[in-house]
């Protein structure tokens, strides 16, 4: 055997021993770092809304006609936009470390293995939706998409991390009919908010570039159904907690507990933003706590299904 056949054997055993063989501190840790990672894309795209630097590069995929990357003549929003272009590199390769931390064991864990491969695949999907929304000047319901988008994958990477510190196996669900029926009212009229959010500031001045048109909505009228909608999830997830505390479900009076609390603080940022004439920082701050309110809810609801141990745990 040569010397180059040796040494790349000697590579192969090495990398296959880092590979974990199950559910480890660093599985735990890159769960982490994919939630992170999405959470703080969402906060740099945000930067880039409120800034006006959407069209900080004025194409895509490239930044200019004839380079992938921004020039100090083209000024500092075009620094703002490129580099949350290149966050989306940092993301896709937490995401393959987190699919190849899972791969030895990915028939044991496929709920892991799949929650992994998803943030890998969808920076493709989100790169492109970002480039039909420079493509498309910004248009307000491309961009509104891509935030949808952005709090899905939030959602995911929590359940990520949800699922890193539970078992394998099936689940059944462990709580009753009117518990179950308040959860799933809680995330209903959460994601209404997070729609009317969406249209809301679509109308509003943050367009994300000084020439970008807005959706042409009534901007109050928006605002106050958007309000609505997020009292009726605060008092849908108090009723949550109350119940799933009485039922002794405490693992969905966490999550929804977790959920108020973030409700409590969009609510306050809420009504100074709209006090304050929108100050880009508060929608920012907004933005981000809206994709945490969302994960909260969507945990709140999994969590109504408790796994099924095995009958040799049980035992």
């Amino acid at each position: 055997m040569s010397s180059a056949t040796t040494t790349e054997a000697t590579t192969a055993r090495r990398f296959s021993g880092w590979m974990p063989d199950g559910v480890t501190s660093r599985v735990r840790a890159l769960a982490w770092w994919v939630f992170a990672t999405q959470v703080l894309i969402v906060a740099t795209g945000g930067a880039v809304r409120l800034t006006g630097s959407g069209l900080g590069c004025d194409t895509w995929p490239k930044c200019t006609d004839e380079s992938f990357v921004n020039n100090p003549a083209m000024g500092i929003h075009s620094y703002i936009e490129f580099g949350n272009r290149t966050l989306f590199f940092l993301l896709e390769i937490v995401a393959i470390l987190a699919v190849i931390a899972v791969w030895r064991f990915r028939k044991q864990r496929r709920d892991l293995f799949w929650l992994t491969v998803v943030p890998a695949l969808s920076v493709f999907i989100q790169a492109i939706i970002g480039g039909i929304t420079v493509l498309t000047g910004l248009n307000p319901y491309v961009v509104g998409l891509h935030f949808l988008s952005s709090v899905v994958l939030v959602m995911l990477a929590a359940l990520l991390v949800l699922r890193v510190y539970s078992g394998p196996g099936p689940r059944r669900l462990s709580v009753s009919a009117p518990l179950l029926q308040t959860v799933w009212l809680a995330g209903i009229f959460g994601f209404v908010a997070v729609v009317l959010g969406i249209l809301t500031t679509g109308s509003g001045p943050h367009a994300g570039d000084g020439g970008a048109a807005r959706n042409g909505l009534d901007s109050e009228a928006l605002q106050t159904v958007h309000a609505v909608a997020a009292y009726g999830t605060l008092l849908f997830t108090a009723v949550t907690v109350f119940l799933a505390r009485s039922e002794r479900a405490y693992r969905v009076a966490r999550w929804a507990g977790w959920s108020i609390v973030v409700m409590i603080a969009q609510i306050i940022v809420g009504v100074l933003q709209a006090r304050m004439a929108l100050p880009p920082i508060l929608v920012g701050i907004h933005m981000v706590l809206a994709c945490l309110l969302a994960a909260g809810l969507f945990l709140a609801l999994v969590e109504t299904r408790q796994r099924v141990a095995p009958v040799t745990e049980r035992a």
